[in-house]
Parts: C-alpha cells; sequence; structure tokens
C-alpha cells in the first residue's frame, strides 16, 4: 500500500498518472479539474513563481484531458467546433482556439494538436468537450471517433526548460519551433512533445501515451533537471495573470463571449467554413460587445493570495464589472487583476474601487497583460 491510497473522495475523482510522485516530492493540497485531482501546492507560492521565472519547475497538468477525433471527416468536424480558421494548419502544429456555442459564447479555451490528416487532440482547460463533441457528432452527418485515449501531459516550464530537454532527448530537440509539437521516445517511454504551457515563460509540455509510465518519466526528468535547478511545482496565478493568461470559469465562461475579451484575431467569421456560433459572433461584432477585459493595479496592501470570489468593480457607487482574477506579484511589487467591466468603463487610466474581501480599495485601469506583453519569452 502507497503513503496516498488513503486520500481524497473516491473513485469518481482520477488520480493521474504522476500523482504519488508529486505527494514524494512535496505536494501538499490538490484542487479538482476536469474530474482529476490537480496539485496546487508545493509550499510557498511565491517561492514556485520564482523558481519558474528563474529556473524551471515540472508541474502535473494530466487534468488537461485529450478529446481525439480522428476518422476521415475529423478535420471538417473539429472546424466545426471552434471559430479560429484552420484552414492553414499544418500537420505537427499546435493552434490556441476558442470551442463556442449556438450563442457565441466560449466553452473552452484548448490546445489543438494535429498529428495526422486526420488525427487531432483537442487539449482541454476545464470542461467538459469530450461530451459536447460527441453530442455534436450525433446530428453532424461525419464520419468521425471521438474519445479520450490514455495521454497525460507534464508542463516543464521556465528559462532551463530547453536544457533540460536537451538533456533527455539531445540537441535536436531545440529545433522545435514554438507551438510544434514532435513524436519522441524516451528509455522506452512514447510521447509527444510540445512547445506549449501555460506560463508565459519559455516551455514544454510532454504528452505521456502510456500512463503506466507516469512515475517513470516524471523520476527521469526531475533527474534530467538536477543540475538545471529543476523543482517540483504547480502552475503559478501569479505569472498567468502577469501574462494576461485566462483560467476558465474565472475570466472566461459559457456567458462570456470572445469579442469580450479581446480574441477578435481567433474569430474568422470570413471564412468559407461553418462553424458552430458563427451567426451569434457575426451579431455581437456587428453590436459591439457589451463588456470589456480590462487590466486593474489595486492600491492595497500586498494580497495574501488570489481571490476566490468575484469582487465588485463600482465607479461612482455604480457596480460595472467584476474582479475574476487577481493576485500580488512580487516582481512588479503590485497587486494585479483582470476584470471584466461594461464596454464603456474600459478606459485606461480610469479609476475605480473594488470591493475585496478586506474593504473597498481604489484601482487603476491599465494595459494587459502586465509583463512581457508580446509574449517574448514563451516564443523565443
Amino acid at each position: 500500500m502507497t503513503q496516498t491510497d488513503d486520500f481524497g473522495f473516491g473513485t469518481q475523482i482520477r488520480k493521474s498518472p504522476y500523482f504519488d510522485a508529486t505527494v514524494r516530492w512535496g505536494a501538499k493540497g490538490f484542487s479538482v479539474y476536469n474530474h482529476m485531482y490537480i496539485p496546487r501546492d508545493f509550499g510557498n507560492p511565491e517561492q514556485n513563481f520564482w523558481n519558474l521565472v528563474n529556473e524551471a519547475i515540472l508541474c502535473d497538468v494530466a487534468v488537461e484531458r485529450q478529446v481525439e477525433i480522428t476518422g476521415p471527416d475529423a478535420a471538417k468536424f473539429v472546424q466545426t467546433l471552434t471559430c479560429r480558421d484552420l484552414s492553414k494548419m499544418a500537420v505537427g502544429q499546435c493552434k490556441y482556439i476558442l470551442i463556442t456555442n449556438a450563442e457565441g459564447c466560449i466553452l473552452n479555451d484548448p490546445i489543438l494538436l494535429r498529428l495526422a490528416e486526420n488525427h487531432f487532440w483537442i487539449s482541454l482547460a476545464d470542461s467538459d468537450i469530450l461530451l459536447w463533441a460527441q453530442g455534436v457528432a450525433v446530428h453532424a452527418g461525419m464520419d468521425v471517433q471521438i474519445g479520450e485515449p490514455d495521454v497525460s501531459p507534464l508542463q516543464l516550464q521556465g528559462p532551463n526548460s530547453g536544457l533540460i530537454m536537451q538533456e533527455l532527448f539531445g540537441e535536436s530537440i531545440m529545433d522545435l519551433k514554438y507551438y510544434w509539437l514532435r513524436e519522441v521516445e524516451l528509455d522506452g517511454i512514447p510521447m509527444i512533445v510540445s512547445r506549449t504551457g501555460w506560463s508565459s515563460e519559455l516551455g514544454y509540455e510532454l504528452y505521456l501515451r502510456d500512463g503506466s509510465k507516469g512515475d517513470q518519466l516524471w523520476e527521469r526528468i526531475m533527474a534530467a533537471g538536477k543540475n538545471h535547478g529543476l523543482k517540483p511545482g504547480h502552475t503559478s496565478s501569479i505569472r498567468r495573470i502577469e501574462g494576461g493568461m485566462l483560467s476558465y470559469h474565472a475570466d472566461a465562461d459559457n456567458k462570456t463571449n470572445p469579442y469580450e475579451l479581446g480574441f477578435d484575431r481567433l474569430v474568422n467569421l470570413d471564412m468559407d467554413a461553418d462553424f458552430i456560433g458563427k451567426a451569434a459572433l457575426t451579431r455581437i461584432k456587428e453590436e459591439g460587445a457589451k463588456r470589456k477585459q480590462i487590466g486593474l493595479i489595486i492600491d492595497c496592501d500586498p494580497l495574501t493570495g488570489p481571490n476566490t470570489t468575484f469582487w465588485a468593480i463600482k465607479q461612482g457607487g455604480v457596480e460595472i464589472g467584476k474582479v475574476t482574477s487577481a493576485v500580488y506579484s512580487p516582481r512588479l511589487k503590485q497587486n494585479i487583476a483582470l476584470a471584466l467591466v461594461a464596454a464603456d468603463a474600459a478606459v485606461l487610466g480610469a479609476e475605480v474601487d473594488v470591493v475585496t474581501k478586506a474593504g473597498v480599495s481604489k484601482a487603476t485601469v491599465v494595459e494587459r497583460p502586465f509583463y512581457d506583453p508580446k509574449k517574448q519569452i514563451a516564443a523565443a
């Protein structure tokens, strides 16, 4: 019996192939994401942030479940699900996409991987897109097969991640371009690796294709990173908010449309292909979005952790929106936040009031992302 056999709430919440390894390496707390446990606590979250931005961290993100779509009509079907034009997506390429419903609102903001001409993985944020895709397929009249493969990603992120990848796979791995993937094998362990990640730092995702080898893979990577400062870690709320990266259910949900988030570039209304939500998004674009995402600097004592409720935003005593994600950035030495407000209130430099758990604080509307706005670090 392992030390983790008695952990959790029963078999309805799944453990990842790396679960026991993360506990051995210091995971102290978990949350649930896509019906699975995800490590959220390896000690001090500020130290986790500095480990990420200065050296490297390894994160168990097996909760990023894959929806696998194959069959003669796979490419056509995937295009039906997303408002982003995929007509030029090459085999071996990855793309950040939005999956929209008939109202033009966002059901998920995953990474799409194209493994072959008619073989796709949708690497999910936290919502049940497997069920959505299978439901759409029932009446789509297309020849596709949809399921969840035995695939469990890890994220290796930070400035030293490239050096660690060289230790594992050799110099040739450095040819892997940003948002591209490669099929590899490591000590008999089958994987897909991609130059992607949820950190806004240089990074890679390693998609294990055999869950029985999860413990072996984790230990192999940690050993390769020993001389490069690699630490076990968790996805950093500090860094992802600095980078303006969305967290689904916080910064977006199935009542949020792409135009509210400034994702115009991901909505291609002029393509010939139809997709779910096209008519609604055409109407929203013509009428203009009623809300806009903004960045905020909140003037109060340093926040001791991320917000766990949506904080009301007021202007002149009138509620105009909500803070969706807030955190203290030790690098910027400021409380930073992502928020959704009425479109006419999204004015740079405007002052608003934020109702935090400690009371009412002044805040200023600013540009986001807060750090490295052109994503030069991740794409380098």
